[in-house]
């Protein structure tokens, strides 16, 4: 199981769920912030930094943001070496 950033975070990509995140699983991609589901740890230490509540555990999507469980896995297929986000104390 894992947790997954919805459509909330597009165009926002706020990084306080990266500074947040114990294991560095949240990676930038071009319109928003996303979450390795084979590196997450399940700890939900992501969800309440979020300013636009983008951040959902993948059983508890709403309805109409289900498909982004997808979205979040296709991100990562394929691609190796990618470096986690970094947060706002790094810019």
């Amino acid at each position: 199981m894992a947790y997954v950033i919805a459509e909330p975070c597009i165009g926002v990509k706020d990084r306080a769920c990266v500074d947040a995140c114990p294991v560095d699983c949240i990676y930038e991609g071009e319109d928003q912030l996303y979450i390795n589901p084979e590196e997450c740890i399940d700890c939900g230490a992501c969800v309440d930094p979020c300013p636009v509540d983008a951040i959902f555990h993948e059983d508890e999507l709403p309805e109409k943001w289900k498909w982004y469980k997808e979205k979040n896995a296709k991100f990562f297929e394929g691609k190796t070496g990618l470096s986690p986000a970094q947060g706002k104390g790094y810019k």
